[in-house]
């Protein structure tokens, strides 16, 4: 997290735990993007551990490569990953057209930002002892906002329930995040959509006890 490499190893051995056992519970080829989820949160928080033990002493080759791995799966990767995770598990009706909307403005908004971040790497600094991931002004307003979008009104838009309450959850969190945290929106939001990343296991945790009363 942006507050100490502790915090970030501690949430990122949790997810491991967490999406390992998400992970196993998939019956389907179709739900697996989906229950990867928190594993993939769980590399994110490693790599920003990582990138804490880079600053004192300083170490730029491995600082930059960590942030390029963080800024890769908060900039690109998951405006495209969520929607489509989402998608995969909706059964058929008109909620998987207006998802389908949303993975296209997912892929709209990863292509964009992939190309700025080849063009304008990110940086990270620590500054007010929190990490502060730099990039240029292009990324915010209209950018911003479709990647809300694709991220979390995907998930409000899933007939599953905490589907649904996992998105609703990451908004509010990025509303706290961005109200309390601004310098540090990148890190602070990201922090908090991994731990709500929890919800994901809880999604298919009643079909494994379901399953275990039978037997």
């Amino acid at each position: 997290m942006c507050f100490s490499a502790t915090a970030s190893f501690a949430v990122g051995a949790y997810l491991l735990g967490i999406g390992t056992l998400t992970l196993k519970q998939p019956r389907r080829p179709r739900e697996l993007a989906f229950a990867a989820i928190p594993l993939l949160f769980a590399v994110q928080q490693l790599s920003e551990g990582i990138l804490w033990l880079t600053f004192e002493p300083a170490m730029p080759w491995l600082n930059e490569a960590m942030t390029q791995v963080y800024s890769f799966m908060s900039h690109v990767l998951w405006p495209i990953y969520v929607p489509v995770a989402v998608l995969l598990i909706e059964p058929p009706g008109p909620r998987r057209r207006a998802l389908l909307a949303l993975v296209g403005i997912g892929v709209a908004v990863g292509a964009f930002l992939l190309y700025h971040l080849v063009d304008y790497p990110v940086s990270s600094r620590l500054t007010g002892q929190h990490i502060q991931y730099v990039s240029p002004p292009h990324f915010l307003a209209t950018a911003s906002t479709l990647y809300l979008v694709s991220t979390t009104f995907s998930l409000m838009l899933s007939t599953h329930q905490k589907a649904r309450i996992f998105g609703a959850l990451a908004l509010l969190s990025f509303a706290v995040a961005y109200g309390f945290y601004t310098t540090w929106f990148i890190s602070v939001w990201c922090f908090f959509a991994a731990l709500l990343s929890t919800a994901v296991f809880f999604h298919f945790l009643p079909r494994r006890t379901l399953q275990g009363s039978f037997q």
